[in-house]
């Protein structure tokens, strides 16, 4: 019986045309010795983010606004801790919750995101984030919004402790 019910979800799942609204955040510490990597690109930077795979916090967010969405857990479910994933590029997973989002019969409508970065400035990367998002996702840039804020020094962002990134998205 279980098996039934599991199939009637992923079919329900497929069929419904019904917009679907995930979102995703994410958060990781400055560490030296590491490149700093938002977006897909590697920005000049002393110090990058701590974490397991390049710790892109913004395709990080992207992959938990997608994944909950379509009710498909969170990217630690989908790519845990193991060395099949270190230090790999978060480009190359967003490229797989993307396969993931396809098998159960979803399309990307739209992504929203904001970065919480003090420094260093990253206005300049924004359009290169976006075009990697979007050529890895099949997306035409005008569904990827990307944007950026300070913490006017306060907090863990405003220490330049970290970066933390939130994303929205909408899935039919």
């Amino acid at each position: 019986m279980a098996k039934k019910q599991k199939s009637l979800v992923n079919k329900s799942r497929s069929s419904s045309q019904v917009p679907r609204i995930g979102f995703g955040v994410d958060i990781h510490p400055f560490k030296k010795g590491r490149s700093l990597i938002l977006g897909g690109v590697t920005i000049p930077y002393k110090k990058g983010l701590k974490g397991h795979s390049d710790a892109d916090v913004l395709i990080h967010a992207i992959m938990d606004a997608l994944l909950g969405a379509a009710s498909l857990g969170d990217i630690g479910k989908h790519f845990p801790q193991t060395p099949k994933y270190l230090n790999i590029s978060s480009l190359v997973l967003l490229g797989k919750v993307k396969l993931l989002l396809k098998k159960e019969g979803y399309k990307i409508q739209n992504i929203d995101s904001t970065l919480m970065i003090e420094a260093p400035r990253i206005s300049g990367f924004i359009p290169q984030m976006q075009k990697n998002i979007a050529d890895s996702l099949e997306l035409s840039l005008d569904r990827v919004s990307i944007k950026a804020t300070r913490s006017e020094g306060l907090g863990f962002i405003g220490r330049v402790e970290g970066v933390a990134a939130c994303a929205t998205c909408m899935i039919r």
